[in-house]
């Protein structure tokens, strides 16, 4: 990073020396022409522009946003939290759900603050773009979260315990995992966790069993996130046909940014498995430019080395290099780990290409990065990035150039470092390729001598082949009884869900015989529909006077009362206000009367008909009550009709037998909002006393003339459902474990 920012620094010196100089150049030769003058300006201007480009080129670039999952949970008890506040620093912002899980868009680096009301704020840098878990130290109020579910507790512990064991012990992995579903879970539940599964089986190599567990994970519940590990797993177990087919399968709409990119590199990987070089090229061109538009820098360079290594199949050898070059300057903005991976990959493309000399270069800079890489971490001797893997191949090329003075040294200091780290397939190749180059140099009793030395390498090899082998056997049969127990467990969870849908069906069969039975009655009924038309004709002229009789019948309570409300405010010699009350009253009595011949009315007059009852009922019993309507706004409130002064009734005895009560203020609160497209409610409620209590302490008057109002409103919505069809529907519900919760009005309307 310092050599980089030093030639930055040195560019940037030259080109204003260069610009400087180009300056007093044409300065001078101004007293020749004019014409120059202007000409070494332009160019001068153009240096300037270079110089820029260049500052902006050295701007640092921003990471791309990641979709980072994780979750918040008690230490102790594996407990979650719920409604934990995440928020990225400066950023997005969510909540957990909950199983105190959440999602949340970051980039590598960003800084999430962790936030509730129990514990104290905790700050989190984000490291990667996996699984993030926050363990919470709950000391203050250890039984205060003991009454949460168990089973959730357990599955989240188990989730938790087998993704920190995914790449170090496939077995206790998968044995967590199994316990986790060996509780009640749900279906998302089951989808996690075989997910989780699959992400265990792809890790390990075993693809065709993350194959059925992401199969089984999109059965329960579908995501973008399994589809795509599906898709990938295809292709790793060698079925590239299938893993294109599920890739263009998906719908790039539910997809973000980054998993666009992963899809397009992921059909470029199995096209190009199948020698399908021009479709290979054409999806790895695609996602590199989303991944350039969307500033995905992993992928930017992962894409360039990708259309290299295609183009270098194709036989493009130009147009590979070109890619190879920029894949190299762009992982060396990464980091150490990602540079030294392009170097050896591109050191690759050279030998290929027998270009040593540029491959030696190469290589011997990766070793450099790999000694800076194992200070802090161990790489394993399967990695591509060792360094007698790269001593042994920098050997390899000077042998190739026949310098074999050079290639011998690297050939020993291989044979050391596999010795070190006990690599002996490195050591093998590498004393089987030591003692032909010391025989060709002349050295022959030495050559002969590694000769031997390789033949006993090979033996020991072998054997340690054969142990791996009983040992990946063993693993192998682990693996099975773990994944028969997790196979059997889902099967019970199934099966268990076919009788739950069994009997749902069963039930549903029984319905349709009723309603089919219902049916054929009626079809019966309709034979005599004609003799029975007077009748119906008949009722219907009663219904409609019926309904002419109850809406003629305005509430006298409320009438005597408003009365006596402007006497009493005349009687206070409080004139202005009595004739502002019998104001609004009479607008109200004109507006019942023009409305009286009507069975429906438009819901908008029937909501200015009630805020003008509330508002008159509100001037009487300021002191008791407040008032709220709140009407959506998605509701098209012409487009519904509802019967006239529907609602006076139970607004009135939420106010009369509820809250005037209250020894407290009370709240009335109106709520008008859509059910469906055709649907809505309309739910009135309050905090008053609650019906049991308001019934308590009437008197025997008042008991039968609200038994008489609440009468009249049940045998309107009875005569208007069987005239229109169920159109109104009223539910009132009580709440009677808690003082003073009132009552709830819940009345559903159709649209015509």
């Amino acid at each position: 990073m310092k050599l980089s920012t030093s030639n930055s620094i040195w560019s940037i010196l030259q080109n204003q020396i260069k610009c400087v100089s180009l300056i007093q150049l044409f300065l001078l030769a101004y007293v020749k022409t004019f014409r120059t003058y202007i000409i070494g300006l332009l160019f001068c201007l153009v240096v300037f522009s270079a110089y820029g480009q260049n500052r902006e080129a050295d701007k640092p670039v921003r990471e791309a946003l990641f979709s980072i999952r994780g979750s918040v949970y008690e230490k102790d008890s594996y407990t979650p939290y719920s409604d934990v506040r995440i928020l990225v620093n400066g950023g997005k912002y969510t909540t957990t759900n909950f199983d105190g899980k959440f999602t949340i868009k970051a980039r590598i680096g960003d800084e999430l603050i962790i936030s509730h009301n129990d514990f104290e704020t905790i700050y989190y840098t984000i490291q990667t773009n996996e699984r993030i878990s926050i363990e919470v130290i709950d000391e203050d109020q250890p039984g205060r979260r003991s009454k949460m579910n168990s089973d959730l507790k357990r599955f989240n512990k188990m989730i938790d315990s087998a993704d920190s064991y995914l790449k170090t012990d496939a077995e206790k992995s998968i044995k967590f995992i199994g316990d986790a579903l060996n509780v009640d879970v749900s279906t998302n539940q089951s989808a996690e966790a075989h997910e989780l599964l699959g992400d265990v089986y792809v890790h390990w190599k075993q693809y065709d069993l993350a194959i059925s567990a992401f199969k089984i994970s999109i059965q329960n519940t579908e995501t973008s996130s399994a589809r795509l590990k599906l898709a990938k797993a295809y292709r790793s177990n060698g079925d590239f046909l299938k893993s294109i087919s599920m890739y263009e399968n998906l719908n790039k709409k539910d997809l973000s940014n980054y998993e666009k990119t992963v899809l397009y590199e992921g059909i470029g990987d199995a096209n190009l498995r199948i020698n399908n070089i021009p479709k290979a090229i054409t999806s790895y061109e695609e996602g590199l430019k989303i991944a350039k538009q969307h500033i995905i820098a992993p992928k930017v360079t992962d894409l360039n080395s990708k259309i290299a290594q295609a183009y270098n199949e194709q036989g493009e050898k130009s147009k590979a290099k070109d890619y190879y070059s920029n894949s190299l300057n762009l992982a060396e903005k990464e980091n150490k780990k990602r540079a030294v991976e392009e170097q050896i990959k591109v050191a690759e493309f050279n030998s290929d290409n027998e270009d040593y000399e540029s491959e030696i270069v190469l290589r011997k800079e990766a070793i450099k990065g790999i000694k800076d890489i194992e200070r802090d971490s161990v790489i394993s001797n399967e990695s591509a990035i060792t360094s007698q893997k790269q001593n042994y191949k920098i050997g390899n090329a000077y042998y190739l150039k026949n310098d074999l003075v050079n290639a011998i040294p690297y050939y020993e200091k291989s044979i050391e470092e596999a010795d070190a780290k006990e690599d002996l397939i490195v050591k093998k190749d590498a004393t089987r390729k030591l003692s032909e180059a010391l025989i060709e140099s002349g050295e022959t009793k030495r050559g002969y001598e590694i000769l031997s030395e390789h033949i006993n390498v090979v033996d020991e090899l072998y054997a340690k082949k054969v142990q791996e082998i009983s040992q990946v056997a063993r693993f192998s049969r682990n693996i099975a009884e773990q994944q028969n127990r997790i196979t059997s467990l889902e099967s019970d969870r199934a099966l268990s869900q076919s009788k739950y849908e069994l009997t749902q069906e069963r039930n549903r069969s029984q319905q349709l015989i009723i309603y089919s039975l219902i049916s054929g009655l009626v079809l019966l009924l309709i034979t005599g529909y004609l003799m029975f038309k007077y009748i119906k004709q008949q009722k219907l002229a009663n219904n409609l006077l019926a309904l002419k009789s109850l809406r003629s019948q305005m509430n006298p309570h409320f009438i005597f009362n408003a009365l006596n409300s402007v006497n009493s405010f005349i009687a206070t010699n409080d004139e202005r206000t009595a004739n502002k009350y019998l104001s609004d009253f009479s607008h109200l009595m004109r507006s019942v009367l023009e409305n009286s011949e009507e069975d429906f009315i438009p819901l908008k007059k029937e909501i200015e008909l009630l805020d003008l009852y509330t508002k008159l009922e509100h001037f009487r019993f300021q002191d008791k009550f407040d008032y709220s309507i709140d009407v959506d706004d998605s509701i098209d409130v012409e487009e519904f009709q509802i019967p006239p002064m529907l609602l006076q009734p139970y607004i009135e005895n939420a106010v009369w037998h509820g809250l005037r009560y209250k020894t407290e203020k009370g709240h009335l609160n109106i709520v008008i909002q859509p059910k469906s497209k055709a649907e809505l409610t309309i739910t009135i409620s309050d905090d008053g006393i609650g019906r049991e209590r308001s019934k308590a302490s009437k008197t025997a008057n008042q008991k039968k003339q609200n038994s008489k109002g609440m009468n009249n409103i049940k045998k309107r919505v009875a005569i208007l459902n069987e005239m229109y069809k169920d159109k109104v529907d009223v539910t009132i519900e009580d709440f009677q474990d808690l003082k003073d919760a009132g009552t709830k009005v819940v009345v559903t309307l159709k649209k015509d």
